[in-house]
């Protein structure tokens, strides 16, 4: 969702020529076509196929087989987007090499060095060359941790241009005939990260909330294997098989999902994208964390803080059923955030170029 409107905004300026690399960090092969045809990106140039690993093991791996394609394609500068494996691993390599790095989706902090996500905003933030920011906090962020206001860019967010790029075509989709819920007439509920999904304890608080929304409407659950054998697992207290109203599917591909988000009367999420995506939608977020890195989601959006209390889940998801929600825009989040890092891209890359003419003159 990061790179596809890059690549498109590249090939329609006609002054870049990207080289794109897949490092197969997500390496499910059915999502990872879905993704790649729904939202048009060009076949990757190169896939590393790195797969799954422990986050040392990985990063290593990525580094490894990313150094050979840096020699041989020598680019004026590498482009990594938001807070991964990759991302950091890439800017490693590339840094040492020194070729300058490109950060989109800089700045965000959640103040929690416990998320390995965090640790990697930071590491790749400090090595990059360029900065380009989806929010104000992030601008904040940057100029208290010493950067140079000069590389840093609010440019809005690459996100927001794929969901108001495939918007219409999400409209048309018919996932909620196919799963029989109605429009506002059920919540959507995403899980993924380590501390909520791997720690039995805080996983039966979380589906305890989840237990008795579903008696108010359906809970729709597109869940992960790892997520799926964990609640399995005997320790979270909570029978899952016993929720007549949670429906357990399968993960869906970028524009079902978006129709699925959209349509939604409430999500509860750990997700980064989505309590942004929701912002745009209107549609009322609960995260299910103590932190986040896109306080714009709160001040400007529909996103609440709610922890992993069950209290405090549902004394959240009761205040959302009230609320009038309605759509909003923070900053710049207006589908060309892609096309304002072009044109930032092209003019730096320009004086690079003559820079380096000048002083090996």
């Amino acid at each position: 969702m990061k790179i596809a409107p890059l690549m498109h905004a590249f090939e329609a300026s006609g002054r870049i020529d990207p080289v794109l690399v897949h490092t197969g960090q997500h390496y499910d092969e059915k999502m990872n076509q879905w993704f790649f045809d729904e939202l048009q990106i060009p076949v990757p140039d190169i896939n590393l196929e790195v797969g799954s690993a422990s986050h040392a093991v990985q990063t290593a791996e990525i580094m490894k087989r990313f150094e050979p394609v840096m020699l041989e394609h020598k680019p004026a500068a590498v482009l990594v987007v938001g807070d991964v494996n990759s991302t950091v691993a890439c800017t490693l390599v590339a840094v040492k090499l020194g070729v300058p790095v490109i950060h989109v989706e800089a700045g965000l902090r959640s103040n929690d060095r416990s998320m390995p996500e965090e640790v990697n905003r930071i590491v790749t933030d400090a090595l990059s060359a360029q900065l380009f920011v989806t929010e104000p906090s992030g601008v904040e962020n940057l100029v208290r941790e010493g950067v140079d206001r000069a590389k840093i860019h609010l440019v809005g967010n690459v996100m927001i241009d794929t969901l108001k790029t495939f918007r219409k075509r999400a409209d048309e989709s018919n996932i909620l005939e196919k799963l029989g819920v109605t429009s506002r007439g059920y919540a959507v509920l995403t899980l993924h990260r380590p501390s909520n999904v791997d720690d039995a304890a805080v996983l039966g608080r979380i589906m305890s909330a989840v237990e008795t929304i579903q008696r108010d409407m359906p809970v729709v659950f597109p869940v992960h294997p790892r997520t799926r054998a964990n609640l399995a697992k005997a320790g979270t207290g909570v029978d899952v098989g016993s929720m007549a109203n949670l429906m357990l599917i399968d993960p869906l591909g970028y524009v079902d999902f978006l129709k699925l988000t959209s349509s939604a009367a409430c999500v509860l999420t750990d997700s980064g994208g989505i309590q942004e995506e929701t912002t745009i939608l209107g549609v009322p977020c609960l995260t299910v964390r103590e932190n986040t890195e896109r306080p714009v989601t709160i001040s400007d959006g529909t996103n609440q803080l709610v922890g992993t209390e069950t209290s405090r889940i549902l004394d959240a998801y009761r205040r959302a059923m009230k609320s009038d929600y309605s759509p909003r825009q923070p900053e710049l989040w207006d589908g060309r955030a892609a096309e304002r890092i072009v044109d930032v891209l092209v003019q730096w890359l320009c004086e690079t170029k003559t820079a380096a003419t000048v002083t090996a003159g």
